[in-house]
């Protein structure tokens, strides 16, 4: 029987040195190759993910060699169901504690991606960061709790009335909060933007949070809209497309008998002398339509910032009148015309 055991205990050590020497192995060959491999890649997520891998892989080998030189060793049902269930727990903790430490480094790869499309946002990384932690820790301590054969069916009962209760309690809230996160990560707008908001509210984003967006006014009287409403919302975001200059229309109406292109003329002379007007795009006159009382024009113009409007329509609009002044061109305002008939002194 001491013999018996004595075999034993030798196996035991035996797995254990095993598994010590594998577990080297792993770590110093099998990743060397692997790491040849992923050099030659262009990316070096591959190459974190190795040197991450190194520590959890080669304690897990040690682990489970340790969990098999237990169980050589016969020390009866219930010191051995004890230990092997330590040993499992500790392997469950290294890889939630990996997981953690990877899906950091993961999120903060995938928001240096260059695509504006990309939901991995700086922005919301924080957020993504400590939903992946939540996630993460829930389901190690669920998966430790069955190991210990512990009911968690209660838990999970009471965290769900919990959640339903907390839903109810600050639905509005969780709405702002919900929507904040979809703004952050769709990217309608971003900061410094100049937004139109439902055709009423307009100016420049000054800050995007969780739960509301503030806009700051060409009144300087800064807007705090909740997110909630922001996504259902129409958004105009006049800061957008491929550069942040602005189109602005000036719409002018001539009599009737004018030059249509000396009026031409003048609204590109008056174009070209303000500074305000970018050269590239170029401006434009379009003749739009015969109206009711003149003939109706619009200058197509381009200013550096959607901010700059009210100012360049208030300088073209000066210039345009002077200028249609200064050459004889008239402006016209309705007119009527009146017919008095004389009335028969029998009716």
């Amino acid at each position: 029987m001491a013999h018996f055991l004595e075999d034993r205990r030798l196996l035991a050590l035996y797995s254990l040195l095993a598994a010590l020497i594998l577990s080297w192995l792993v770590s110093k060959l099998l990743f060397l190759i692997l790491k040849r491999w992923a050099g030659k890649t262009k990316t070096d997520l591959d190459d974190r993910l190795l040197n991450s891998l190194r520590v959890p892989v080669s304690l897990t080998i040690i682990l489970l060699g340790g969990m098999y030189a237990m169980y050589l060793l016969n020390l009866g049902d219930s010191l051995e169901k004890v230990t092997l269930r330590a040993i499992q727990s500790l392997i469950i903790l290294v890889w939630m504690f990996w997981t953690i430490s990877f899906s950091g480094t993961l999120i903060q790869y995938l928001g240096r991606a260059e695509d504006p499309q990309s939901f991995f946002k700086p922005r919301i990384q924080p957020l993504l960061s400590m939903l992946t932690k939540t996630l993460v820790t829930g389901v190690g301590l669920y998966f430790l709790f069955k190991t210990w054969d512990s009911d968690v069916s209660g838990w999970l009962a009471s965290a769900g009335i919990v959640g339903l209760a907390v839903g109810f309690a600050a639905k509005d809230t969780l709405a702002n909060l919900f929507s904040g996160v979809f703004i952050l990560a769709d990217s309608p707008y971003k900061l410094g933007d100049y937004v139109v908001l439902d055709e009423q509210t307009r100016g420049r984003v000054t800050h995007i949070g969780l739960r509301s967006t503030r806009i700051l006014t060409r009144d300087d009287v800064e807007v705090i809209v909740p997110n909630a409403v922001i996504g259902n919302s129409k958004i105009v975001n006049e800061s957008g497309g491929p550069y942040e200059m602005f189109r602005v229309r000036i719409d002018v109406s001539v009599a009737y008998g004018s030059d249509i292109d000396q009026v031409r003329a003048l609204l590109m002379q008056v174009a070209a002398e303000d500074p305000m007007v970018q050269p590239e795009p170029e401006a434009r006159v379009r003749f739009r339509s015969f109206g009711d009382s003149g003939l109706n024009f619009q200058l197509l113009i381009w200013v550096e910032k959607p901010e700059l409007r009210g100012k360049a329509v208030d300088q073209l609009n000066t210039a345009v009148y002077k200028s249609f002044q200064k050459n004889g061109i008239e402006i016209p305002y309705p007119k009527r015309d009146v017919y008095l008939h004389s009335v028969a002194p029998k009716v």
